[in-house]
């Protein structure tokens, strides 16, 4: 193999020339000497012509090859699909109006020793795509356009979110604890201290840490880790942002909620009523408000709550193909409820509120109902995407709260929280009123995409190990 150089200085790229160029004329030539880099995507040779397509981050131009006038022509017209090449030479029109570099010199820049071939002009095998991302962001042009949409969410939720006054923060990924959200952790070993962590499964307990410590707004952009299985909607590690606002309640994080996804929609699509699965949504605000009661009478046409006797909600449960258990209250078996036979229907926007107070224990209680929680859902196509609460600042609930949560895992729920004492002990410095929100950026930028598949969205997702 020809040694390959340590840099390659570059004047234009394809977005840049089609901006400058893209008026010529269909025959014209120009003065204007660039110098371009990028994979080469076709080669096409005809006699003493050969013409490439060159793409780089920002598109495609042609490279237009004349055994008089180019360099080392024979290894030009001998290019493999997928090699990388760097080119200098005018910006010239064809005859056929295709904007190109008229090549005068190359180099290969890297050399493709797996063939492209025919296959990868639409890679559809959907293993070879997640696996082999590098070659489905070059075969699926869609691929790209997604990755490109999720970069540009995470910056302008950034950027608003700042323009709100919110700091961002960082916070530990390693916990001693796995809290702030019902889940099974990812558990390791570190040496030195020879004792056990956690990957996080939520920042909370430390962001609102950060509001005890004096921060009014905080949030947060980062990965979390849930032990769980693999499906369209889940991955091991995912996205959220979580974000906390001192003197708000969860009232106030409704609007904010809606305001964020319809300016991020208007932003990135265009406009707030798009388009998921083929079926209309319109994100624009307010979006409907209604009670987890509210919505499953409506669904199964009799009323529910957590006052409703525990043995018609356990048979409406069995009857609706749920599993029942015996240590369940009304809360968990109406949540269990709602999820068996509302919340799939649901194509919202809405934001579903007062949970049951019992699969809460981080929120607090409902201001005219203590068996409530000040909690809402955002759902949105039949899924949740956004979970926020008026936070629990009373430490000696939240210690009984963190009890009850410690005895479910003691009895072999792998998801229970456990006592966190370094909380509970923030929380007696004094926490004030404040609302707490999560949203799942790698589900908004499926909806924002159209896309029914989580993995679409992450760059490396979670895949089984190959045999």
């Amino acid at each position: 193999m020809t040694e390959v150089p340590y840099r390659f200085e570059r004047s234009a790229d394809a977005a840049g020339l089609r901006a400058r160029h893209g008026e010529l004329g269909a025959g014209e030539e120009t003065d204007d000497r660039v110098s371009v880099a990028g994979r080469v995507m076709l080669v096409r040779p005809q006699g003493r012509l050969a013409f490439a397509t060159l793409r780089d981050a920002s598109g495609e131009v042609q490279l237009f090859a004349r055994s008089a006038d180019t360099e080392d022509f024979e290894g030009f017209a001998k290019l493999s699909l997928g090699d990388w090449v760097g080119a200098a030479g005018r910006v010239v029109k064809t005859r056929k109006g295709e904007l190109s570099v008229l090549v005068e010199s190359w180099t290969l820049l890297a050399e493709a020793r797996r063939s492209f071939g025919d296959k990868w002009k639409g890679v559809t095998d959907v293993e070879t795509r997640f696996r082999q991302r590098e070659v489905d962001l070059w075969a699926n042009d869609a691929s790209r356009r997604v990755l490109l949409l999720r970069s540009r969410l995470v910056s302008l939720l950034r950027r608003h979110l700042e323009g709100l006054g919110f700091l961002e923060v960082e916070t530990p990924m390693l916990h001693p604890i796995p809290g702030g959200a019902t889940a099974r952790p990812f558990v390791t070993h570190h040496n030195a201290l020879d004792t056990d962590l956690y990957l996080r499964i939520a920042p909370e307990l430390y962001l609102k840490r950060l509001v005890v410590g004096g921060f009014d707004k905080v949030f947060e952009i980062g990965r979390v880790f849930r032990n769980e299985g693999l499906s369209p909607r889940h991955n091991p590690e995912f996205t959220m942002l979580e974000l906390y606002e001192a003197y708000a309640d969860f009232g106030d994080f409704m609007s904010l909620s809606e305001t964020l996804v319809s300016m991020l929609a208007v932003e990135l699509c265009g406009t707030s009523a798009i388009t998921y699965g083929g079926r209309a949504l319109d994100l624009t605000p307010p979006w409907r408000r209604a009670t987890m009661a509210e919505l499953v009478e409506e669904a199964t046409g009799a009323p529910a709550s957590v006052h409703t006797p525990v043995e018609e909600l356990r048979r409406r449960l069995a009857d609706a193909g749920g599993e029942v258990r015996d240590d369940w209250g009304p809360g968990k078996l109406l949540l269990e409820l709602y999820e068996k036979t509302t919340e799939a229907a649901l194509w919202g926007p809405v934001f579903v509120s007062e949970f049951p107070a019992e699969v809460s224990p981080l929120a607090r209680r409902h201001r005219r109902d203590p068996e409530l929680a000040e909690r809402f859902e955002g759902i949105v196509a039949g899924r949740e995407l956004v979970n926020a609460f008026s936070e629990l600042v009373d430490p000696d609930d939240q210690r009984r709260r963190f009890e009850a949560q410690a005895a479910a895992r003691a009895a072999g729920d792998e998801e229970a929280m456990a006592v966190d004492e370094d909380y509970l002990r923030a929380l007696e410095y004094g926490l004030p009123p404040t609302a707490g929100l999560g949203l799942g950026i790698d589900r908004l930028v499926m909806l924002l995409a159209d896309t029914a598949n989580i993995r679409e969205v992450i760059a490396f997702p979670t895949l089984r190990p190959e045999r």
